[in-house]
């Protein structure tokens, strides 16, 4: 008999209608939210495989090893997947900004009554 997805050890992700999971990345070592992007079943095999973050570009329809163009890669320390297997949350350590824009995190701005304002540093 198979293990219940949600309480089992296997891994069984359950991919959307596009074939992704969510994945959500945070700093090993601080905690701060770096970015939020997705992984379809190739990505996820080679993050596991390699210990480098990959995901699906949903704009370019394709595989992407961060940090392959800019050299600021995510070196994966702990990856973990949510009880019903469709996100994950990968700890890990970048090797320069994260985000495309060149900021440290892709979560940069904060949203409030009066709009959007800058966040400098890790809260």
């Amino acid at each position: 008999m198979d293990e219940p997805r949600d309480k089992g050890l296997t891994l069984n992700p359950k991919y959307d209608r596009d074939g992704l999971i969510t994945a959500v990345v945070t700093d090993a070592a601080t905690g701060e939210v770096l970015m939020l992007a997705h992984m379809n079943d190739q990505a996820l095999a080679l993050t596991i495989e390699t210990g480098l973050a990959h995901f699906w570009s949903r704009s370019r329809q394709s595989l992407w090893k961060k940090g392959e163009t800019s050299g600021n890669m995510l070196e994966v320390r702990d990856l973990r997947i949510d009880c019903d297997q469709d996100a994950v949350w990968m700890k890990a350590v970048p090797a320069g900004p994260t985000c495309h824009t060149g900021a440290r995190s892709c979560f940069f701005r904060r949203v409030g009554a009066e709009g959007l304002s800058a966040v400098d540093t890790v809260e």
